[in-house]
């Protein structure tokens, strides 16, 4: 029985995706020029998490990059809000990030340049990759990228991906 209702659940949270993503169609870009980049991250979990943050602090969108359908219910109708744009590859994302004049910055730990440490541009993308796969392209192919981390000052490697997107999106709006 068990299966049943997994399976109902899934079908509820694939029609509210199919919902939502038709009405995200309507979207209009948030208070602030700066763009979030989801890289092949897990469909579901934090997705919606980011999504959310995204609304709540003005992201002018948000890229999905090799994503397929989540559930959006735990982003509180952020879907709805946020213009969404979905790419297969990443390297279609740059290209539209390059052509609209957007500075990229890719999300790893340990990289020296530091968010506190630097002046984000107005048009500035944050690209977040897999929390256990990291970004789906070799940095090496993208020279024009550059890494960011967040100072960070325990024994744990990274934080979880929601986390560190909303810290970013924070640190952006705090600097204007």
């Amino acid at each position: 029985m068990p299966s049943k209702k997994r399976k109902r659940a899934h079908n509820q949270a694939m029609q509210r995706y199919a919902k939502q993503r038709q009405r995200n169609l309507l979207a209009t870009p948030g208070a602030h020029d700066f763009i979030v980049v989801m890289d092949s991250l897990k469909a579901g979990f934090n997705i919606p998490k980011i999504l959310r943050s995204a609304e709540v602090f003005g992201a002018h969108e948000v890229h999905l990059i090799n994503i397929g359908p989540f559930d959006p219910a735990a982003a509180k109708g952020a879907f709805k809000n946020v213009p969404a744009r979905f790419f297969d590859e990443f390297s279609e994302c740059h290209a539209n990030l390059q052509e609209r004049g957007y500075t990229i910055f890719a999300l790893e730990a340990g990289t020296a340049n530091l968010l506190a440490d630097i002046e984000l541009p107005v048009k500035s993308a944050f690209v977040f990759g897999h929390e256990e796969f990291g970004l789906s392209f070799d940095p090496d192919d993208y020279p024009d990228i550059q890494g960011l981390s967040i100072p960070q000052f325990g024994n744990i490697e990274s934080l979880n991906v929601s986390v560190a997107a909303s810290i970013v999106m924070y640190e952006y709006v705090r600097s204007r």
